[in-house]
């Protein structure tokens, strides 16, 4: 296990002790994706997809304060957030997460530039949508102003109709599932088949628990925020429970603030 601990660096000067903040250069490096055909991929499938997933939690186990994450999060958090989307290909979300968090297209960012042209990866993530019954507003600006097409994954049963206001809104249509709904494993296979294998998931929590349910969630990056929520706010994944608990192995913890960031692997 590789440790983290803390995130900033203790330094000395001629006028003591100070904070190195960690560049954004030191925690892409910190948090690189695998190797395609490396030790984690599967056999035989160098070009696999590794999906991981990114979410905050209060101390008390909420995901959410008043149904956003933003009141868990800080500046820090919002760093590593940046970071992830640096690194990633695409960035799978739900569709109730999209309405409640007022999602936007990804942006190109100077500092992740040439890390990503060398990696072969667009100037973006592709924002990738979950959604059954495509109720989506599709004039906001994720659809009608990204940088790369955003797409919107749905079951060969969707809605016909909204599936042409899809397409006509300029989203790419990604049939992934036999039913109403996307199944996570086709939803890999056709992100991998674009050559979209760096994946990252924000959620919402139903998601992130139909991801782990389906055993296709490889990584978890968790923010533990000092904070108390109390209410009824939901876990970072929902759904049925699992027959067993899935085993996840610590990789590396970084602090800042009073913010854990943990970062675990699928054992």
């Amino acid at each position: 296990m590789r440790r983290l601990f803390p995130v900033t660096d203790q330094t000395s000067d001629s006028e003591g002790a100070r904070d190195r903040e960690w560049s954004l250069d030191e925690l892409a490096d910190a948090y690189a994706y695998p190797v395609p055909d490396g030790p984690r991929a599967e056999p035989g499938a160098p070009g696999r997809a590794w999906l991981r997933g990114n979410m905050v939690s209060s101390l008390d186990g909420a995901a959410a304060h008043e149904g956003r994450s933003q009141p868990l999060s800080g500046a820090a958090d919002m760093r590593i957030f940046g970071t992830l989307r640096g690194l990633a290909d695409a960035v799978l979300v739900g569709a109730q997460t999209v309405r409640s968090e007022g999602y936007r297209p990804a942006r190109a960012r100077e500092a992740f530039a040439r890390r990503r042209q060398a990696a072969g990866q667009g100037p973006a993530p592709a924002i990738a949508v979950v959604s059954a019954s495509l109720d989506l507003d599709f004039s906001q600006p994720l659809f009608t102003e990204p940088l790369v097409p955003t797409l919107v994954l749905t079951g060969a049963a969707a809605p016909p109709d909204r599936l042409r206001r899809a397409e006509r809104a300029g989203a790419e249509v990604v049939v992934a599932g036999d039913g109403p709904g996307v199944e996570p494993a086709q939803a890999l296979r056709a992100l991998a088949g674009r050559g979209l294998t760096r994946l990252l998931t924000e959620g919402g929590p139903r998601l992130l628990g139909q991801f782990a349910a389906a055993g296709v969630l490889d990584e978890l990056c968790l923010t533990l925020s000092p904070t108390m929520a109390a209410g009824d706010a939901q876990r970072i994944t929902g759904g049925p429970a699992l027959a067993d608990p899935a085993r996840f192995a610590l990789v590396s913890v970084l602090e800042e603030s009073g913010f854990l960031f943990t970062r675990y692997r699928r054992a």
